[in-house]
């Protein structure tokens, strides 16, 4: 019996070609379109976030007390943090956010800006972000009066290496207590994420204590990880001193770099799924020319599936041959739209799409394909081509082949 629906549905098949192209075409595409388009949003979120996490750590211990004047050193921690094998690095950080100003001079302009300023002790903060090798080594050469500033705010303030850079800043919305100070613009660093790139700047941490009059007091340690996937779990149990019989509280508290930017994953997680929603809809249409093909064959066949009726085939032998059609068809059109789909994003990750960064925060868009979606995705055709393909197959089987031959 299984030969005689494999024979059936072969002949079928070989009947109606152009329309069988036509409706494997049609899967294709919109398997194509569909698993391209979630390679390139998994590319974007990972730039994203890996663009993000360039100048920011995977986990920030701030002080409770940080908009108070920070707190001091914890010299047990610093211990801690410098034993742990998960801790790839550790600085102590200040920070403030302030109006960066720059004089006219020599025939040039003035201009200003505003940044997020980071004090930090550049040497060990070179090892606690992921910064490229040469925007590493200008932190780690940061002299005391020096200041690097990201890319794009650079560019849109006009600096060149020299400049003299003054920083006002003020406590909350206080003019009164603005302070300022001057620094030597010494480079720039990029992670090509905008919204970095265009704010964030790093000065030697002594100097911003004194801007900001806190002494030797801290807000806070910047920790990175050897895994960034582990942030959440270590930014509970880092401030903590866990010795054995004892709980010591310490006055820092952990934010993994998931919590800082958690309103950005959400966001990219749901235009993921829409976008995974609206496309799906694309195979749902295609499927449905495998329903205009069977339908035509069984109108076409009506007196063939009559007499193979009365000669004793069942109604579940007919059904199961066209549903067989609708299978082979949603079959090869997942295997075609999976090929296309992953050499269009294999060219999509050797040739990452540009982007304007000042729209897209990242100036490029790769493609990065995982398995899953691709095994879901054909999974989820396979599944719509055998559900279009149910209607004409129970029209077929419900044929009464005494009134066909009448």
């Amino acid at each position: 019996m299984t030969r005689l629906i494999w024979l059936l549905a072969r002949s079928h098949l070989r009947r109606r070609r152009t329309q069988n192209l036509i409706s494997i075409v049609g899967v294709a595409i919109g398997v194509m379109v569909l698993t391209t388009a979630l390679s390139l949003t998994n590319g974007f979120v990972k730039t994203l976030i890996d663009t993000t996490i360039k100048a920011q750590p995977h986990i920030t211990l701030q002080a409770w007390d940080q908009e108070q004047g920070g707190t001091p050193t914890d010299p047990k921690l610093e211990q801690r943090l410098s034993s742990n094998p998960e801790v790839v690095g550790w600085s102590r950080y200040v920070f403030t956010q302030g109006l960066l100003t720059r004089r006219a001079s020599n025939g040039k302009g003035g201009s200003t800006g505003f940044a997020q300023i980071y004090g930090v002790d550049t040497k060990r903060e070179a090892r606690a972000l992921n910064l490229e090798s040469e925007d590493r080594v200008q932190l780690e050469q940061l002299p005391p009066d020096g200041i690097l500033l990201g890319y794009d705010l650079a560019r849109s303030m006009r600096l060149i290496v020299g400049d003299t850079i003054y920083v006002v800043s003020t406590k909350g919305l206080d003019i009164s207590s603005a302070v300022k100070k001057k620094f030597r613009f010494s480079g720039t660093f990029r992670t090509r994420n905008y919204q970095i790139d265009s704010v964030f700047g790093f000065v030697g941490i002594q100097a911003l204590q004194n801007l900001m009059g806190l002494g030797q007091n801290i807000m806070g340690y910047h920790v990175r990880l050897s895994d960034a996937e582990r942030a959440i779990r270590l930014a509970n149990t880092l401030p903590l001193d866990l010795e054995p019989g004892k709980v010591e509280p310490t006055n820092f508290y952990g934010r993994p770099w998931q919590d800082i930017n958690q309103t950005l994953i959400a966001q990219m997680q749901l235009q993921k799924n829409i976008i995974s929603i609206v496309l799906l809809l694309i195979v749902i249409v295609a499927a449905f020319g495998i329903v205009n093909v069977l339908v035509l064959t069984v109108f076409e066949k009506t007196p063939e599936i009559a007499i193979l009726r009365a000669m004793g085939a069942k109604a579940s032998v007919i059904q199961q041959v066209f549903l067989l059609e609708g299978f082979v068809l949603g079959f090869l059109g997942m295997l075609l739209g999976n090929l296309l789909g992953f050499i269009l994003s294999l060219y999509f990750t050797l040739n990452p799409y540009r982007l304007p960064g000042d729209l897209y925060f990242i100036t490029a868009l790769p493609a990065q394909m995982k398995t899953f979606d691709f095994v879901w995705v054909s999974i989820a055709s396979l599944l719509t081509t055998l559900v279009a393909g149910f209607i004409p197959a129970r029209r077929a089987a419900n044929i009464q082949p005494a009134r066909i031959i009448r």
